[in-house]
Protein backbone atom coordinates (compact mmCIF):
# COMPACT_ATOMS: atom_id res chain seq x y z
CA UNK A 1 0.00 0.00 0.00
CA UNK A 2 1.08 3.57 -0.60
CA UNK A 3 2.87 5.50 2.11
CA UNK A 4 1.87 8.97 0.89
CA UNK A 5 -0.58 10.24 -1.74
CA UNK A 6 -0.49 13.69 -3.30
CA UNK A 7 -3.97 15.00 -4.12
CA UNK A 8 -3.71 16.92 -7.40
CA UNK A 9 -6.93 18.85 -6.95
CA UNK A 10 -8.72 21.33 -4.75
CA UNK A 11 -12.01 21.97 -2.96
CA UNK A 12 -14.48 19.33 -1.86
CA UNK A 13 -13.06 16.43 -3.89
CA UNK A 14 -9.61 17.05 -2.41
CA UNK A 15 -11.16 16.99 1.07
CA UNK A 16 -12.99 13.76 0.19
CA UNK A 17 -9.77 12.04 -0.94
CA UNK A 18 -7.76 13.28 2.06
CA UNK A 19 -10.36 11.87 4.45
CA UNK A 20 -10.22 8.49 2.69
CA UNK A 21 -6.42 8.49 2.99
CA UNK A 22 -6.65 9.30 6.69
CA UNK A 23 -9.04 6.40 7.31
CA UNK A 24 -6.69 4.06 5.42
CA UNK A 25 -3.64 5.19 7.39
CA UNK A 26 -2.04 6.83 4.35
CA UNK A 27 -0.36 10.23 4.61
CA UNK A 28 -1.71 12.94 2.31
CA UNK A 29 -0.22 15.95 0.57
CA UNK A 30 -2.39 18.87 -0.56
CA UNK A 31 -1.33 21.12 -3.40
CA UNK A 32 -2.74 24.62 -3.60
CA UNK A 33 -2.54 27.80 -5.61
CA UNK A 34 -1.93 31.16 -4.00
CA UNK A 35 -5.69 31.79 -4.14
CA UNK A 36 -6.37 28.56 -2.23
CA UNK A 37 -3.93 29.04 0.62
CA UNK A 38 -6.77 28.91 3.18
CA UNK A 39 -8.92 26.30 1.43
CA UNK A 40 -10.01 23.45 3.72
CA UNK A 41 -8.08 20.74 1.88
CA UNK A 42 -4.79 22.49 2.73
CA UNK A 43 -5.72 22.46 6.41
CA UNK A 44 -6.80 18.82 6.58
CA UNK A 45 -3.89 17.21 4.73
CA UNK A 46 -0.79 16.00 6.58
CA UNK A 47 1.32 18.28 4.41
CA UNK A 48 0.62 21.05 1.90
CA UNK A 49 2.66 22.74 -0.80
CA UNK A 50 2.00 25.78 -2.97
CA UNK A 51 2.30 25.05 -6.71
CA UNK A 52 1.82 28.50 -8.21
CA UNK A 53 -0.40 31.54 -8.71
CA UNK A 54 -4.20 31.56 -8.95
CA UNK A 55 -4.70 30.81 -12.69
CA UNK A 56 -5.19 27.06 -13.02
CA UNK A 57 -2.88 26.97 -16.04
CA UNK A 58 -0.04 28.03 -13.75
CA UNK A 59 -0.99 25.76 -10.85
CA UNK A 60 -3.49 22.90 -10.96
CA UNK A 61 -2.97 22.31 -14.68
CA UNK A 62 0.82 22.66 -14.58
CA UNK A 63 1.98 19.05 -14.86
CA UNK A 64 5.65 19.76 -14.23
CA UNK A 65 4.91 21.67 -11.02
CA UNK A 66 2.69 18.90 -9.70
CA UNK A 67 5.23 16.21 -10.53
CA UNK A 68 7.96 18.31 -8.91
CA UNK A 69 5.80 18.73 -5.80
CA UNK A 70 5.19 14.98 -5.66
CA UNK A 71 8.92 14.25 -5.82
CA UNK A 72 9.77 16.98 -3.30
CA UNK A 73 7.17 15.70 -0.82
CA UNK A 74 8.25 12.08 -1.40
CA UNK A 75 4.74 10.91 -2.30
CA UNK A 76 4.49 7.65 -4.21
CA UNK A 77 1.09 8.18 -5.84
CA UNK A 78 -1.14 10.94 -7.20
CA UNK A 79 -4.92 11.03 -6.99
CA UNK A 80 -6.22 13.50 -9.60
CA UNK A 81 -9.86 13.67 -8.43
CA UNK A 82 -12.08 15.00 -11.22
CA UNK A 83 -11.51 17.89 -13.60
CA UNK A 84 -8.09 19.50 -14.06
CA UNK A 85 -5.62 16.72 -15.04
CA UNK A 86 -7.81 13.74 -14.17
CA UNK A 87 -8.39 12.78 -17.81
CA UNK A 88 -5.12 14.02 -19.25
CA UNK A 89 -3.28 11.13 -20.92
CA UNK A 90 -0.01 13.06 -21.05
CA UNK A 91 -0.09 13.62 -17.30
CA UNK A 92 -0.77 9.93 -16.62
CA UNK A 93 2.13 9.05 -18.91
CA UNK A 94 4.39 11.55 -17.15
CA UNK A 95 3.54 9.98 -13.79
CA UNK A 96 4.47 6.57 -15.14
CA UNK A 97 7.81 7.83 -16.46
CA UNK A 98 8.59 9.30 -13.05
CA UNK A 99 7.68 6.08 -11.21
CA UNK A 100 4.67 7.72 -9.58
CA UNK A 101 1.44 5.73 -9.45
CA UNK A 102 -1.43 7.55 -11.15
CA UNK A 103 -4.64 6.55 -9.37
CA UNK A 104 -6.72 5.98 -12.45
CA UNK A 105 -6.54 4.14 -15.78
CA UNK A 106 -3.46 4.02 -18.00
CA UNK A 107 -2.50 6.83 -20.34
CA UNK A 108 -3.40 4.68 -23.35
CA UNK A 109 -6.95 4.10 -22.10
CA UNK A 110 -7.43 7.78 -21.19
CA UNK A 111 -6.31 8.77 -24.68
CA UNK A 112 -8.47 6.17 -26.39
CA UNK A 113 -11.64 6.99 -24.46
CA UNK A 114 -10.97 10.72 -24.13
CA UNK A 115 -11.24 11.21 -27.88
CA UNK A 116 -14.98 10.85 -28.34
CA UNK A 117 -14.89 9.92 -32.01
CA UNK A 118 -12.29 7.22 -31.26
CA UNK A 119 -14.38 6.02 -28.31
CA UNK A 120 -17.47 5.72 -30.53
CA UNK A 121 -15.52 3.65 -33.02
CA UNK A 122 -14.20 1.38 -30.26
CA UNK A 123 -17.68 0.85 -28.81
CA UNK A 124 -19.18 0.03 -32.20
CA UNK A 125 -16.49 -2.61 -32.72
CA UNK A 126 -17.38 -4.04 -29.29
CA UNK A 127 -21.08 -4.29 -30.18
CA UNK A 128 -22.12 -1.51 -27.83
CA UNK A 129 -25.06 0.53 -29.23
CA UNK A 130 -24.11 4.10 -30.13
CA UNK A 131 -26.14 7.07 -31.33
CA UNK A 132 -26.18 7.03 -35.15
CA UNK A 133 -23.48 9.38 -36.38
CA UNK A 134 -20.13 9.83 -38.06
CA UNK A 135 -17.57 7.06 -37.81
CA UNK A 136 -14.59 9.25 -38.69
CA UNK A 137 -13.45 12.70 -37.46
CA UNK A 138 -14.87 15.78 -39.17
CA UNK A 139 -12.85 18.97 -39.65
CA UNK A 140 -14.76 21.04 -42.21
CA UNK A 141 -18.28 22.46 -42.04
CA UNK A 142 -19.07 21.56 -45.66
CA UNK A 143 -18.20 17.91 -45.12
CA UNK A 144 -20.08 17.97 -41.84
CA UNK A 145 -23.22 19.28 -43.55
CA UNK A 146 -23.02 16.52 -46.12
CA UNK A 147 -22.82 13.90 -43.38
CA UNK A 148 -25.56 15.58 -41.32
CA UNK A 149 -27.95 15.26 -44.25
CA UNK A 150 -27.24 11.53 -44.37
CA UNK A 151 -27.80 11.15 -40.62
CA UNK A 152 -30.95 13.29 -40.66
CA UNK A 153 -31.71 16.49 -38.74
CA UNK A 154 -31.69 17.44 -35.94
CA UNK A 155 -28.07 16.58 -35.20
CA UNK A 156 -25.67 17.21 -32.33
CA UNK A 157 -22.29 18.68 -33.26
CA UNK A 158 -19.65 17.68 -30.72
CA UNK A 159 -15.97 18.30 -30.08
CA UNK A 160 -14.03 15.04 -29.98
CA UNK A 161 -12.03 16.29 -26.99
CA UNK A 162 -14.94 18.12 -25.39
CA UNK A 163 -16.39 17.88 -21.92
CA UNK A 164 -18.53 19.81 -19.48
CA UNK A 165 -20.86 20.94 -22.24
CA UNK A 166 -18.13 22.76 -24.19
CA UNK A 167 -17.84 22.37 -27.94
CA UNK A 168 -21.46 21.22 -28.35
CA UNK A 169 -24.23 22.64 -30.54
CA UNK A 170 -27.61 21.38 -31.77
CA UNK A 171 -28.35 21.97 -35.44
CA UNK A 172 -32.02 21.76 -36.43
CA UNK A 173 -31.52 22.09 -40.18
CA UNK A 174 -29.22 22.99 -43.06
CA UNK A 175 -29.67 26.73 -42.53
CA UNK A 176 -28.08 26.80 -39.07
CA UNK A 177 -25.54 23.99 -39.48
CA UNK A 178 -22.49 25.93 -40.64
CA UNK A 179 -22.66 28.59 -37.92
CA UNK A 180 -23.22 25.97 -35.20
CA UNK A 181 -20.37 23.81 -36.49
CA UNK A 182 -17.91 26.71 -36.63
CA UNK A 183 -18.92 27.99 -33.18
CA UNK A 184 -18.56 24.53 -31.60
CA UNK A 185 -15.22 24.01 -33.36
CA UNK A 186 -13.95 27.43 -32.22
CA UNK A 187 -14.95 26.59 -28.64
CA UNK A 188 -13.13 23.25 -28.92
CA UNK A 189 -9.95 24.89 -30.20
CA UNK A 190 -10.07 27.48 -27.44
CA UNK A 191 -10.86 25.00 -24.65
CA UNK A 192 -9.07 21.84 -25.77
CA UNK A 193 -6.62 22.91 -28.53
CA UNK A 194 -8.36 20.45 -30.86
CA UNK A 195 -10.46 21.15 -33.98
CA UNK A 196 -11.64 17.54 -34.37
CA UNK A 197 -15.43 17.27 -34.45
CA UNK A 198 -18.01 14.54 -34.89
CA UNK A 199 -21.74 14.56 -35.60
CA UNK A 200 -24.48 12.35 -34.24
CA UNK A 201 -28.24 12.14 -34.38
CA UNK A 202 -29.87 14.38 -31.79
CA UNK A 203 -32.03 12.25 -29.52
CA UNK A 204 -35.01 14.37 -28.47
CA UNK A 205 -36.06 14.37 -24.80
CA UNK A 206 -33.50 11.77 -23.68
CA UNK A 207 -32.53 10.82 -20.18
CA UNK A 208 -28.84 10.94 -19.28
CA UNK A 209 -28.13 7.63 -17.55
CA UNK A 210 -24.64 6.63 -16.42
CA UNK A 211 -23.30 3.41 -14.95
CA UNK A 212 -20.52 3.35 -12.39
CA UNK A 213 -17.73 0.94 -13.31
CA UNK A 214 -14.98 -0.42 -11.06
CA UNK A 215 -12.23 -2.59 -12.57
CA UNK A 216 -9.07 -3.99 -11.02
CA UNK A 217 -5.74 -5.16 -12.44
CA UNK A 218 -6.83 -8.80 -12.25
CA UNK A 219 -9.51 -8.66 -14.94
CA UNK A 220 -12.47 -8.14 -12.60
CA UNK A 221 -15.01 -5.57 -13.84
CA UNK A 222 -18.16 -4.70 -11.89
CA UNK A 223 -20.91 -2.13 -12.39
CA UNK A 224 -22.55 -0.51 -9.37
CA UNK A 225 -25.86 0.45 -10.89
CA UNK A 226 -26.94 3.66 -12.54
CA UNK A 227 -27.33 7.34 -11.85
CA UNK A 228 -29.96 9.52 -13.52
CA UNK A 229 -28.22 12.78 -14.39
CA UNK A 230 -30.92 14.28 -16.61
CA UNK A 231 -31.40 17.52 -14.65
CA UNK A 232 -28.90 19.76 -16.45
CA UNK A 233 -28.38 23.33 -17.56
CA UNK A 234 -26.06 24.01 -20.48
CA UNK A 235 -25.08 20.33 -20.43
CA UNK A 236 -23.87 20.76 -16.83
CA UNK A 237 -25.44 18.48 -14.21
CA UNK A 238 -27.40 20.14 -11.41
CA UNK A 239 -29.03 17.24 -9.56
CA UNK A 240 -28.39 13.49 -9.72
CA UNK A 241 -30.17 10.47 -8.29
CA UNK A 242 -29.93 6.70 -8.05
CA UNK A 243 -31.63 4.51 -9.08
CA UNK A 244 -33.40 5.78 -12.21
CA UNK A 245 -37.17 5.50 -11.96
CA UNK A 246 -37.60 5.12 -15.73
CA UNK A 247 -35.90 1.76 -16.15
CA UNK A 248 -37.03 -1.72 -15.18
CA UNK A 249 -34.82 -4.26 -13.45
CA UNK A 250 -34.53 -6.12 -16.76
CA UNK A 251 -33.35 -2.98 -18.57
CA UNK A 252 -31.01 -2.14 -15.68
CA UNK A 253 -29.32 -5.51 -16.00
CA UNK A 254 -29.04 -5.15 -19.78
CA UNK A 255 -27.51 -1.67 -19.54
CA UNK A 256 -25.20 -2.75 -16.74
CA UNK A 257 -23.96 -5.75 -18.70
CA UNK A 258 -23.37 -3.46 -21.70
CA UNK A 259 -21.39 -1.05 -19.52
CA UNK A 260 -19.19 -3.89 -18.27
CA UNK A 261 -18.68 -5.09 -21.84
CA UNK A 262 -17.66 -1.58 -22.87
CA UNK A 263 -15.09 -1.39 -20.05
CA UNK A 264 -13.68 -4.81 -20.85
CA UNK A 265 -13.38 -3.88 -24.54
CA UNK A 266 -10.64 -1.38 -23.67
CA UNK A 267 -9.03 -3.31 -20.82
CA UNK A 268 -10.21 -0.70 -18.34
CA UNK A 269 -8.79 -0.33 -14.81
CA UNK A 270 -9.91 1.73 -11.80
CA UNK A 271 -13.09 3.84 -11.49
CA UNK A 272 -14.94 4.93 -14.62
CA UNK A 273 -18.37 5.84 -15.88
CA UNK A 274 -20.19 4.66 -18.99
CA UNK A 275 -22.70 7.32 -20.03
CA UNK A 276 -25.81 6.46 -22.03
CA UNK A 277 -28.69 8.35 -23.59
CA UNK A 278 -32.06 6.67 -23.02
CA UNK A 279 -34.80 7.62 -25.49
CA UNK A 280 -38.55 7.62 -24.92
CA UNK A 281 -38.82 4.10 -26.34
CA UNK A 282 -36.27 2.77 -23.79
CA UNK A 283 -33.54 2.40 -26.40
CA UNK A 284 -30.14 3.26 -24.96
CA UNK A 285 -27.02 4.48 -26.71
CA UNK A 286 -23.41 4.88 -25.59
CA UNK A 287 -22.52 8.55 -25.30
CA UNK A 288 -19.07 8.65 -23.71
CA UNK A 289 -16.82 7.23 -21.01
CA UNK A 290 -15.44 9.30 -18.16
CA UNK A 291 -12.08 7.86 -17.13
CA UNK A 292 -12.14 9.18 -13.56
CA UNK A 293 -14.27 9.40 -10.44
CA UNK A 294 -17.39 11.51 -10.98
CA UNK A 295 -18.69 14.50 -9.04
CA UNK A 296 -21.86 12.52 -8.32
CA UNK A 297 -20.19 9.35 -7.00
CA UNK A 298 -21.73 9.84 -3.50
CA UNK A 299 -25.21 8.80 -4.69
CA UNK A 300 -23.76 5.45 -5.77
CA UNK A 301 -21.95 5.14 -2.44
CA UNK A 302 -25.24 5.83 -0.65
CA UNK A 303 -27.24 3.10 -2.39
CA UNK A 304 -24.46 0.47 -2.45
CA UNK A 305 -22.58 1.28 0.77
CA UNK A 306 -19.21 0.95 -1.03
CA UNK A 307 -16.44 3.55 -0.63
CA UNK A 308 -15.36 4.29 -4.20
CA UNK A 309 -12.34 6.46 -3.33
CA UNK A 310 -10.85 3.79 -1.07
CA UNK A 311 -11.57 1.23 -3.77
CA UNK A 312 -9.70 3.39 -6.30
CA UNK A 313 -6.66 3.53 -4.04
CA UNK A 314 -6.72 -0.22 -3.41
CA UNK A 315 -6.99 -0.97 -7.13
CA UNK A 316 -4.07 1.33 -7.94
CA UNK A 317 -2.03 -0.51 -5.29
CA UNK A 318 -2.69 -3.79 -7.10
CA UNK A 319 -5.33 -5.22 -4.82
CA UNK A 320 -8.37 -7.02 -6.28
CA UNK A 321 -11.87 -5.56 -5.98
CA UNK A 322 -13.32 -6.04 -2.52
CA UNK A 323 -16.69 -7.04 -4.01
CA UNK A 324 -18.13 -8.93 -6.97
CA UNK A 325 -21.14 -8.30 -9.18
CA UNK A 326 -23.36 -10.47 -6.95
CA UNK A 327 -22.59 -8.11 -4.04
CA UNK A 328 -24.07 -5.17 -5.92
CA UNK A 329 -27.48 -4.50 -4.41
CA UNK A 330 -29.24 -1.15 -4.72
CA UNK A 331 -30.77 -0.15 -1.38
CA UNK A 332 -33.26 2.70 -1.22
CA UNK A 333 -32.91 5.95 -3.14
CA UNK A 334 -30.29 8.72 -3.09
CA UNK A 335 -30.32 12.27 -4.43
CA UNK A 336 -27.46 14.75 -4.76
CA UNK A 337 -27.87 18.52 -5.20
CA UNK A 338 -24.90 20.59 -6.33
CA UNK A 339 -24.86 23.90 -4.48
CA UNK A 340 -22.97 26.49 -6.51
CA UNK A 341 -21.89 30.08 -5.96
CA UNK A 342 -24.02 31.42 -8.79
CA UNK A 343 -27.13 33.48 -9.52
CA UNK A 344 -29.68 31.45 -11.53
CA UNK A 345 -31.80 34.56 -12.14
CA UNK A 346 -28.78 36.21 -13.80
CA UNK A 347 -28.12 33.40 -16.26
CA UNK A 348 -26.24 31.37 -13.62
CA UNK A 349 -23.52 34.00 -13.34
CA UNK A 350 -20.74 32.90 -10.94
CA UNK A 351 -20.82 34.77 -7.62
CA UNK A 352 -17.52 34.48 -5.75
CA UNK A 353 -16.94 36.37 -2.52
CA UNK A 354 -16.79 36.12 1.26
CA UNK A 355 -19.03 33.58 2.98
CA UNK A 356 -20.07 35.21 6.24
CA UNK A 357 -22.04 32.34 7.73
CA UNK A 358 -22.51 28.62 7.02
CA UNK A 359 -24.83 26.11 8.64
CA UNK A 360 -25.00 22.62 7.15
CA UNK A 361 -27.86 20.17 7.75
CA UNK A 362 -27.50 16.80 9.46
CA UNK A 363 -29.48 13.80 10.58
CA UNK A 364 -29.91 10.22 9.42
CA UNK A 365 -29.27 9.79 5.72
CA UNK A 366 -27.84 13.30 5.16
CA UNK A 367 -24.30 13.84 3.87
CA UNK A 368 -22.48 17.08 3.04
CA UNK A 369 -19.26 17.11 0.99
CA UNK A 370 -17.72 20.57 1.07
CA UNK A 371 -14.61 22.69 1.56
CA UNK A 372 -16.27 25.90 2.75
CA UNK A 373 -16.50 27.35 6.25
CA UNK A 374 -17.37 30.63 7.99
CA UNK A 375 -15.35 33.55 6.59
CA UNK A 376 -14.05 31.48 3.68
CA UNK A 377 -13.50 33.59 0.57
CA UNK A 378 -14.67 31.84 -2.61
CA UNK A 379 -12.11 32.63 -5.34
CA UNK A 380 -13.21 33.69 -8.80
CA UNK A 381 -10.65 31.49 -10.55
CA UNK A 382 -12.30 28.06 -10.35
CA UNK A 383 -15.52 26.08 -10.63
CA UNK A 384 -18.34 27.61 -8.62
CA UNK A 385 -19.39 24.45 -6.74
CA UNK A 386 -19.46 25.02 -2.99
CA UNK A 387 -20.82 21.75 -1.71
CA UNK A 388 -22.72 18.60 -2.56
CA UNK A 389 -25.75 17.77 -0.45
CA UNK A 390 -26.63 14.06 -0.56
CA UNK A 391 -29.59 12.33 1.03
CA UNK A 392 -30.53 8.65 1.22
CA UNK A 393 -33.88 7.17 2.16
CA UNK A 394 -36.03 4.08 1.63
CA UNK A 395 -37.65 5.29 -1.60
CA UNK A 396 -37.71 8.25 -4.00
CA UNK A 397 -40.65 10.06 -2.38
CA UNK A 398 -39.08 10.06 1.07
CA UNK A 399 -35.68 10.97 -0.41
CA UNK A 400 -37.25 14.04 -2.04
CA UNK A 401 -38.87 14.99 1.27
CA UNK A 402 -35.56 14.54 3.07
CA UNK A 403 -33.72 16.68 0.51
CA UNK A 404 -36.31 19.45 0.78
CA UNK A 405 -35.87 19.40 4.56
CA UNK A 406 -32.06 19.45 4.26
CA UNK A 407 -32.11 22.33 1.78
CA UNK A 408 -34.39 24.24 4.15
CA UNK A 409 -31.82 23.82 6.91
CA UNK A 410 -28.78 24.72 4.77
CA UNK A 411 -27.58 28.30 5.26
CA UNK A 412 -24.90 30.02 3.17
CA UNK A 413 -24.74 33.79 3.70
CA UNK A 414 -22.63 36.48 2.08
CA UNK A 415 -22.85 35.30 -1.54
CA UNK A 416 -25.54 34.24 -3.99
CA UNK A 417 -26.13 30.51 -4.50
CA UNK A 418 -28.49 28.22 -6.42
CA UNK A 419 -29.98 26.80 -3.21
CA UNK A 420 -33.46 28.23 -3.84
CA UNK A 421 -33.36 27.02 -7.44
CA UNK A 422 -32.68 23.47 -6.24
CA UNK A 423 -35.70 23.81 -3.97
CA UNK A 424 -37.80 24.89 -6.95
CA UNK A 425 -36.73 21.79 -8.89
CA UNK A 426 -37.71 19.50 -6.02
CA UNK A 427 -41.11 21.22 -5.77
CA UNK A 428 -41.79 20.81 -9.49
CA UNK A 429 -44.68 18.39 -10.08
CA UNK A 430 -43.05 16.80 -13.15
CA UNK A 431 -39.86 16.14 -11.19
CA UNK A 432 -41.80 14.61 -8.31
CA UNK A 433 -43.53 12.29 -10.78
CA UNK A 434 -40.19 11.30 -12.32
CA UNK A 435 -41.02 12.89 -15.69
CA UNK A 436 -37.56 14.26 -16.46
CA UNK A 437 -35.12 14.46 -19.36
CA UNK A 438 -32.15 16.63 -20.33
CA UNK A 439 -34.50 19.43 -21.45
CA UNK A 440 -36.21 19.63 -18.05
CA UNK A 441 -34.73 22.95 -16.91
CA UNK A 442 -35.27 24.86 -20.21
CA UNK A 443 -38.83 23.50 -20.34
CA UNK A 444 -39.95 24.32 -16.79
CA UNK A 445 -37.59 27.19 -15.93
CA UNK A 446 -37.14 29.15 -19.18
CA UNK A 447 -36.58 32.36 -17.21
CA UNK A 448 -33.22 30.94 -16.11
CA UNK A 449 -32.08 29.85 -19.55
CA UNK A 450 -31.52 33.00 -21.60
CA UNK A 451 -28.34 32.88 -23.65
Amino acid sequence: MFNKILVANRGEIAVRIIRACREMGIKSVAVYSEADRDCLHTLLADEAICIGPAPSGKSYLDMERIIAATVAMKADAIHPGFGFLSENARFAELCEKCNITFIGPSADIIHKMGNKSEARKTMMEAGVPVVPGTKEPVYEAAKGLELAKQIGFPVMIKASSGGGGKGMRISWGEEDFESNFLNAQMESVKGFSDDTMYIEKYIEKPRHIEFQIMADKHGNVVHLGERDCSIQRRHQKVLEESPCQAISQELREKMGETAVRAAKAVGYENAGTIEFLLDKNKNFYFMEMNTRIQVEHPVTEAVTDFDLIKEQINIAAGRPLSFSQKDEVIRGHAIECRINAEAPERNFMPCPGLITNVHVPGGKGVRVDTHIYNNYKVPANYDSMLLKLIVHSKDRATAIAKMRSALGELVIEGIDTNLDFQYEILNNEAFQEGDTDTGFIPRYFPEYCSE
